[in-house]
């Protein structure tokens, strides 16, 4: 099941405690789902005007992002043609650039290699360390110092273990699997912040996805991308950031799609003509030069199409059709399971009065002028096109592999907004909510529903009116717009990007 609900409930004591108590009845008690803690840095709250008008702008921007993503995947799924079988593996996010991430893995592949000449430069496993490192060159945590320098502290003892390019230098950590994420990896650091309004003040786990990962991985290990989405700027500024960059790429994607489609129709309406009845395809590569009269001052071959219903009838009448035509000139090339094709010699002068006569007895001559130089141009320009078409097919399969990542990346940003804004409108200030990530059971998705009403039914009894009144009314900042309700805020996600292709 690719259907994840995001809620969010105030904090009791402390969000440590709200969380215990939701994950104790609904995963340890009743197995109803898979739970994760959603992570939502301290964001600016702005003024309780600001909060309600953004709340109906970031809806929108929700399912203006989500529509570009699926676009992205489906435009994805079209440019692979045969392989798009291999479509659900290329469906990859990672706040890394995953370019850069591939450069890592040849950085690191070099480096291996050069430790084989140098039996004193290895480590562990056989990675060759420059003089004074004491990491792997494509560790996960030189990545993570000089991306990561101000959210996470490094005094965290390192462990040794596998990176994400199978090394176990002392630089690389344990990467623990998500038990419920398709088998994804996340690196996990223990770090030591300053607390919040809504933390315990003990260490929180800072998940940092190194990927590129599947969907569910990085949903359920969500890192807010502080580089992109500065948490110093207005929720106003990070909102409209986002909806610049999705716009931009929604913009380009329009381009590159009508550029490779033309392309792509141009050599598919050239290969049809290579294929097909012999009534509509190009006879450029099945007739020899031998076939025709050249240079004639009088005489003109020509190729007629006849059924094969009729083979017997052309042979016996075609003389007869007009006067001044070449006896015994015809004969037949090639045939397919409806039609065949002749040539006949005749006078130039009868040739209109020729194809006159022969379509009255469905005979079909086509139009076709014998020029060498003309036939290697047509076929220079099919062997062009699947050139053109070849150099093109990585760059934009790259494209849209990167823009995919970043669009459901940015889409997942604006359900942390809302989250957000939504429960310090509900909740009131000081903030203090814990954020939840829920994998539901597909046979207890009732059941999970009836035992979040009842944990937090308290919170707002209007929520019982669910599905009847409330769902004609819109008040901004209080989520009765959905067409769901309840007392908890709550957003579905689903990661199925194939499933809607």
């Amino acid at each position: 099941m690719t259907e994840y609900w995001l809620i969010s409930a105030p904090g009791d004591k402390t969000c440590q405690q709200t969380w215990e108590t939701m994950n104790d009845l609904t995963s340890k008690q009743n197995n109803l789902s898979t739970n994760f803690k959603f992570q939502i840095p301290d964001l600016k709250v702005g003024t309780l005007d600001q909060l309600v008008g953004l709340s109906d702008d970031l809806g929108k921007l929700d399912g203006f992002v989500e529509q570009v993503t699926r676009k992205v995947a489906q435009y994805l799924g079209e440019v692979l043609e045969d392989q798009r079988d291999k479509l659900h593996e290329n469906l990859m996010a990672n706040n890394n650039d995953i370019e850069s991430v591939d450069n890592k893995k040849r950085e690191h592949r070099r480096r291996r290699a050069k430790s084989r000449a140098v039996p004193n430069g290895r480590h562990h496993r056989g990675h060759y360390l420059e003089e004074g490192s004491t990491s792997c060159p494509a560790s996960p945590v030189e990545r993570t110092q000089e991306t990561n320098a101000s959210a996470v502290s490094m005094s965290a003892p390192l462990m040794h273990g596998l990176c994400l390019f199978g090394c176990a230098c002392d630089g690389c950590m344990v990467m623990d699997v998500d038990p419920g994420g398709g088998g994804g990896h996340a690196l996990d650091l223990e770090t030591t912040t300053g607390g919040s309004e809504e933390d315990d003040g003990s260490p929180t786990r800072t998940d940092l996805v190194l990927g590129p990962a599947d969907l569910p991985t990085y949903l359920t290990r969500f890192q807010w991308d502080i580089a992109k989405y500065p948490i110093k700027q207005s929720l106003r500024n990070i909102a409209d950031i986002i909806s610049k960059q999705v716009g931009q790429i929604d913009a380009d994607l329009k381009t590159k799609s009508s550029a490779y489609n033309n392309l792509k129709g141009s050599l598919q309406s050239l290969e049809k003509k290579q294929t097909g009845s012999l009534l509509t395809r190009n006879l450029a590569d099945l007739v020899k030069k031998d076939h025709f009269i050249l240079d004639s001052e009088y005489l003109q071959t020509l190729l007629v199409i006849v059924p094969r219903s009729q083979f017997n009838e052309w042979n016996a009448t075609y003389e007869k059709i007009t006067d001044m035509i070449v006896p015994r000139s015809s004969q037949l090339i090639t045939q397919d399971n409806e039609y065949g094709l002749f040539t006949v010699t005749l006078f130039k002068k009868v040739v209109e009065e020729f194809k006159l006569h022969a379509r009255e007895k469905k005979f079909i001559v086509r139009d076709f002028v014998y020029n060498e130089e003309e036939l290697a141009a047509g076929k220079n320009e099919i062997t062009k096109l699947v050139t053109d078409k070849k150099k093109q097919f990585g760059p934009l399969v790259r494209w849209l592999k990167v823009n995919f990542s970043e669009c459901f990346c940015a889409w997942i940003h604006v359900k942390a907004l809302r989250v957000f804004v939504e429960s310090v409108l509900r909740y009131g200030l000081p903030v203090n909510f814990q954020a939840i990530l829920l994998h539901p059971n597909k046979k207890y998705i009732k059941r999970l529903r009836d035992v979040l009403n009842q944990l937090y039914g308290h919170l707002d009894s209007s929520a019982a009116l669910s599905g009847s009144n409330l769902d004609n009314v819109d008040i901004p900042g209080l989520g009765f717009g959905q067409s769901e309700y309840f007392p908890y805020v709550y957003y579905k996600i689903n990661v199925d990007m194939i499933e809607k292709v």
